[in-house]
């Protein structure tokens, strides 16, 4: 609390709870110390990735949509090929969204449901989900921070090596399967 008062015509002098002031500075940075940090993927590397990803697709003769979304699943860069089907729009970003909220590549999700029909209700979890190949989180520095999905090519393999490049475009680590 700061008060001011009067002592001669014209003249003001502030006194306050400096200690109350200062108790208050401190309590906002402990405060501050507990939000939790989070790494946020920049706009730029979302749209580096997105046409690293439609350049592979396009040089190999397919015409896809690359969705880029950040680590809640909220789109954040967005690219369709000329030429590429309206229902890759959507296909697109429901894959990335998927990799990016299970934190897992759309491929091994969709091939660990076939296997474990228990798990069939991952499909319905919600509206934004896509078990189909062609969607991987993104992660830097050992830490998730979105997810890109490619939808587009005629088989969801060819889906992965386009969104393989867009993360290898950006130094993400990489999701492909290993050889067998």
């Amino acid at each position: 609390m700061v008060t001011i008062c009067r002592t001669a015509p014209g003249r003001s002098v502030f006194r306050g709870n400096v200690i109350g002031l200062f108790g208050m500075m401190l309590a906002s940075v402990a405060w501050a110390d507990e939000l939790p940090k989070e790494s946020v993927l920049p706009l730029n590397l979302a749209n580096k990735a997105v046409l690293a990803a439609v350049e592979a697709c396009r040089k190999d003769g397919h015409r896809v949509s690359v969705s880029v979304v950040d680590r809640a699943g909220i789109l954040r860069a967005f690219g369709r090929a000329d030429g590429a089907g309206p229902h890759t729009v959507d296909s697109s970003r429901k894959k990335a969204y998927t990799a990016a909220s299970l934190r897992r590549p759309t491929t091994e999700l969709a091939e660990l449901i076939n296997k474990m029909p228990a798990l069939q209700a991952l499909r319905d979890m919600n509206d934004n989900i896509l078990m189909l190949g062609g969607g991987f989180p993104i992660e830097i520095g050992g830490e998730v921070v979105g997810g890109i999905g490619v939808g587009g090519a005629p088989s969801a393999h060819l889906d992965d090596a386009c969104a393989q490049a867009g993360l290898d475009s950006i130094g993400a680590a990489s999701k492909a399967p290993a050889s067998k």
